[in-house]
């Protein structure tokens, strides 16, 4: 699926097939657009299609063969792709994730339940002291028949 495919429906849609809604897509094109320049050989992809490759990327964790086979675009070139646009946006400081020690201290209230799952030993009469019980049963039983 390309950008030009997603360009016309609702933005409900839009956030259900991409993972990220219209205006936080713009935003992330705004800093991509910022950051990269243009010169050399121009990429056979669009900043769009490539910011949608990496999204779908993230979202479905389809294979790099798949999204180069949808892309027409060879494995390591998406590979390069999305490691760019990952690197691009995780150095605006825009689309960062909040670090572990911010997580630590939320007002959260953590509650455990633990649950002992050792094992212990099943009492059961040993097999030798059951055929040691048969045979005085039987000589018993012997001797009852002799008298």
């Amino acid at each position: 699926m390309r950008y030009a495919d997603l360009q016309n429906i609702i933005p409900a849609k839009f956030k259900r097939l991409t993972g990220v809604s219209p205006q936080t897509f713009e935003q992330m094109l705004d800093v991509l657009r910022q950051s990269w320049s243009d010169f050399g050989r121009p990429p056979k992809l669009s900043r769009q299609d490539q910011r949608l490759l990496a999204l779908s990327y993230w979202r479905e964790y389809r294979s790099l063969a798949h999204i180069a086979a949808t892309y027409e675009v060879s494995e390591p070139t998406v590979s390069r792709t999305i490691r760019r646009v990952e690197d691009t946006l995780m150095q605006s400081g825009k689309f960062s994730l909040p670090g572990k020690k911010r997580v630590q201290e939320s007002d959260t209230i953590w509650q455990f339940v633990v649950i002992d799952s050792t094992e212990t030993p099943i009492e059961r009469p040993k097999k030798t002291a059951r055929l040691l019980q048969r045979q005085e049963e039987m000589s018993q039983h012997q001797n009852a028949g002799s008298d």
